[in-house]
């Protein structure tokens, strides 16, 4: 039950601008830049950078100890000012130390999660946002502290996947050798490089779910609502 609410908290989970522990490299782009104080104890970064921060913690799990980390900044001045939340971090798996945390806008939004989800103390996930919702996950699935899985969104579903499954990448450039795209949640047409120069030299297709999706997004609602 205890890693169950965890496990939903991080859904929630926000981070703000401290020192980044242990980040996996993002192939082709530049790495965020931290605007806050140091790592603290438990490996948290929602860490008061000078004056109109509030930091206040939780106990979700009931072991005294706490698991989540708010911090708040104040915005506005006067009759304006008001608390905004700019970072949230959580520990999933009880083991002292936080996993996942997620950086907020001005606007309360959020803007950017890392996450640590083999608990090993490397972030291996970190999932972009675009007007609140997920645009792009960089995925690190090797250990190596260095991404290899791209997946792109749109409207919040996953749309494309790229993946560089012969670890051709490098800090300043993104080699995918793989490209997946997605219709309704499924993967419907595969490309692959087999020789490494950047171009799709074999394609696998799923045609009946390419012909299924094509029909369906055809359909208006009245014609599928008499089927």
């Amino acid at each position: 039950m205890k890693y169950l609410m965890l496990c939903l908290l991080s859904l929630a989970v926000v981070g703000c601008g401290a020192k980044d522990p242990k980040p996996v490299t993002s192939p082709g782009a530049e790495s965020a830049e931290s605007s806050s104080g140091g790592e603290i104890a438990d490996g948290g970064r929602c860490v008061p950078n000078g004056a109109g921060y509030e930091v206040t913690e939780y106990d979700t799990s009931g072991d005294d100890t706490p698991d989540v980390r708010k911090l708040f900044r104040t915005m506005g001045e006067g009759s304006l000012a008001r608390l905004v939340l700019v970072c949230r971090e959580a520990d999933l798996n009880g083991d002292g130390r936080k996993d996942i945390v997620r950086v907020y806008s001005e606007e309360g939004r959020p803007v950017r999660e890392e996450a640590d989800r083999d608990f090993d103390g490397r972030i291996d996930e970190v999932t972009h946002f675009t007007n609140g919702r997920v645009s792009l996950k960089e995925i690190d699935t090797s250990g190596n502290g260095m991404i290899d899985t791209k997946i792109f969104y749109e409207n919040g579903q996953p749309e494309r996947a790229e993946r560089d499954m012969a670890n051709r990448s490098k800090a300043a450039k993104w080699q995918p050798d793989r490209w997946e795209y997605y219709a309704d949640g499924r993967t419907v047409r595969i490309g692959t490089d087999l020789n490494g120069d950047g171009k799709v030299d074999r394609w696998d297709r799923d045609d009946e779910r390419i012909r299924n999706s094509a029909l369906a997004n055809q359909q208006s609602p009245n014609d599928s609502a008499t089927q």
